[in-house]
């Protein structure tokens, strides 16, 4: 039983109870409140519901006997009323204020020899002002105002990035921590990699009991690359490690360090190794590692101290900086190894290098196990075949097959998912959604079938080909047609033979329209530069060519950037020789696929035929039709028919034909 503390901030003190957030919530808003009420006040007291008039006005109102009371002066302010007997207009107060010029040193003198002149009784009273007194309301405003852009601004700013204050908050490390109870991720949920698995099996020993590698003086790796395809799962393996090992889980991006001020990404990397030295065990994983360890001085800045270089220099100071105690695992995830900085691959930061390949054919099927467990299948859901038919998959692709393979039986209220669900998902994922309802001209129709006929056929004639799986020509994404193989098992090697048979089957489609349509069309455009593709691969990177030999003619920094920067590590000699044989190996399968068209081109007829009627055919049908033999299927026409009965509710005939058979099968694009 594992009895190590996993709490991650063991030796800190406690610290004392926080008030709930509602409470400081009210406390915010009371005192918004009271402030109001002050300002309220302070206006209230010093209008008194008084009205402002003009000075003219004001003398009138003396010169007449019309002043009730006494007169204030309050510096350059004289405040007064209007005695009852004055008409006044409706909704006008008796109260009154008004301005005088604050020069006029006489005004008080003024004003009494006026008043004694008009027999009034009314006194001149002058106030002295204090200084606080008026400024206060200015003071008042200026407080709300900055009450109002603190609650209302600089706070949500905060609180939307991370809870530590408007400018504070862009230091802060923007990662999310994880742990086993909020994620439970572990080594189960995770197939198709089990090398990855084996290897990183003694970073889990190491968090669980990390005495037992100091006993013998050994260290655990400090960092560990995890590099593959994307969708393959590096992400989840770095979770599914945290898992078993039940440690925090402390995950970001490699662009959440870098932002618009200079030097904020270096701070965001001291503090994320910080919090995660707080609460070790753990692991930080450092998600798209090559935002910002990209190789220092490639590029147009000249490698000068760019925010870049400066984040990942931290990285690599903060690396450096663990102790042999210190229980803190990085682990970075890229699938461009080949960009990244020495420095960041050296022995003592990212000691190990963990290849998470693409899944081979047992490892689809253990990924689509895991994931077929999740929704309810049929009993004749086939995976083996399924994971024949997904060459190249990564476990997202399967992971979304099934899930759009779950939606589609859903919308046809199935009870569980049948084998055509998967198939079609698995056709929707690679290549888009087919177009049933597209209409097609008969004469386009025709060059499609001929087209598709023709690579059937040769893909069915080659003994070095994959073997077929099934042909169509209903559109699906931007294709019109689509001829898909189901290879027997993963190739890790290319033969000469295999590549010329691809070649061959590449061209077939061309060539078919050449020979039965009398025309050509746009439709080869994928063929060809496929077949290009090919071809060059075998002169640049395979040695393929016997007059060019067995030399490598790809530089590597071409793949980095582009070819028109680097320049070539060849003559133009060399390259005219390339050129020559990437078309004569293209020339060569040309020849030998037209020879092979001629020579069965009664099975070809037979089998456009056979694609303008059914539309769809599966491997053994192709077969069938080659051989000359009648297929027992419904047409498509009898299909559209069966299905308007059925929606019409009418009892339609059962034909001999449809009797015991199965639509036909949904396309797969090769």
């Amino acid at each position: 039983m594992n009895t190590m503390n996993n709490d991650p901030t063991p030796n800190k003190p406690p610290q004392p109870p926080q008030p709930p957030k509602y409470t400081r919530s009210l406390l915010g808003w009371v005192v918004i409140i009271a402030l109001g009420l002050l300002l309220a006040a302070v206006l209230s007291n010093q209008l008194n519901g008084a009205e402002k008039i003009s000075l003219t006005e004001f003398w009138i109102y003396v010169d007449n006997n019309q002043i009730d009371g006494d007169i204030v002066i309050e510096q350059n302010k004289v405040r007064g009323q209007v005695k009852e007997s004055v008409p006044l207009s409706k909704g006008k107060s008796r109260k009154f204020y008004t301005y005088f010029d604050e020069q006029n040193q006489t005004f008080s003198t003024e004003l009494q020899a006026r008043l004694k002149q008009a027999g009034s009784p009314a006194k001149v009273n002058v106030e002295p002002r204090s200084w606080w007194s008026g400024i206060l309301p200015q003071l008042l405003v200026m407080a709300g105002v900055i009450l109002f852009l603190w609650f209302f601004l600089f706070r949500r700013i905060g609180a939307a990035g991370g809870g530590a204050g408007f400018l504070g908050n862009f230091g802060r490390s923007r990662h999310r921590v994880m742990t086993k109870e909020q994620s439970r991720v572990t080594f189960k949920d995770v197939a198709g990699i089990e090398e990855a698995k084996e290897e990183v099996a003694e970073l889990i020993e190491f968090l669980k009991n990390p005495k037992k590698f100091s006993r013998l003086g050994g260290r655990v790796p400090r960092g560990v690359l995890l590099v593959g395809e994307p969708g393959c799962g590096k992400t989840l393996l770095a979770k599914a490690i945290a898992g078993e090992a039940d440690v925090p889980f402390f995950s970001i991006s490699g662009s959440d360090f870098v932002e618009m001020f200079v030097g904020v990404g270096a701070s965001r990397v001291r503090d994320l190794f910080k919090q995660a030295k707080d609460s070790a065990p753990c692991i930080i994983f450092l998600d798209e590692i090559d935002a910002v360890g990209r190789k220092r001085g490639v590029g147009f800045n000249g490698g000068g101290h760019d925010e870049r270089e400066q984040t990942l220099n931290a990285i690599l100071v903060e690396m450096d900086g663990f102790d042999s105690s210190d229980q803190v695992i990085v682990i970075a995830a890229t699938n461009r190894a080949d960009v990244l900085d020495p420095a960041l691959t050296r022995p003592g930061r990212f000691d190990r290098q963990i290849n998470v390949p693409l899944p081979d054919l047992k490892g689809r099927m253990e990924i689509l196990k895991i994931y077929t467990g999740k929704v309810l299948i049929g009993p004749d859901v086939d995976l083996q075949r399924l994971a024949r038919g997904t060459p190249m998959f990564s476990g997202a692709d399967l992971e979304a097959l099934v899930n759009e393979a779950a939606i589609a039986a859903t919308m046809a209220e199935k009870d569980h998912v049948e084998q055509d669900d998967l198939e079609e998902a698995r056709d929707k994922v690679r290549w888009g959604r087919s177009r049933k309802s597209r209409v097609i001209d008969e004469a386009e129709k025709e060059i499609t079938a001929y087209h598709e006929a023709g690579h059937a056929l040769v893909q069915q004639l080659l003994p070095k080909a994959d073997p077929l799986h099934k042909v169509s020509i209903i559109p699906r994404g931007p294709m019109g047609g689509a001829t898909f193989s189901l290879p027997e098992k993963d190739r890790y090697l290319y033969t000469r033979g295999y590549c010329q048979a691809l070649l061959q089957v590449c061209l077939a489609g061309r060539l078919a329209e050449e020979l039965f349509c009398d025309d050509i069309s746009s439709g080869a455009q994928n063929d060809i530069a496929k077949a290009t593709e090919i071809a060059k691969k075998m002169v640049l990177d395979w040695g393929m060519s016997e007059k060019l030999g067995m030399v490598n003619y790809v530089n590597d920094d071409q793949r980095i950037m582009p070819l028109d920067m680097t320049g070539k590590d060849y003559s133009e000699k060399t390259a005219e020789a390339i050129d020559e044989e990437v078309r004569r190996f293209v020339d060569e399968a040309r020849v030998a696929t037209r020879a092979l068209l001629e020579e069965h081109s009664d099975a070809m007829k037979r089998l456009a035929a056979a694609l303008m009627k059914y539309e769809t055919l599966s491997a053994e049908e192709v077969k069938q039709v080659i051989d000359g033999k009648e297929l027992d299927k419904p047409t498509v026409n009898e299909l559209l028919a069966a299905e308007k009965a059925k929606s019409d509710d009418k009892p339609a005939e059962t034909s001999p034909k449809l009797r015991g058979s199965t639509p036909p099968a949904i396309p797969e694009p090769g």
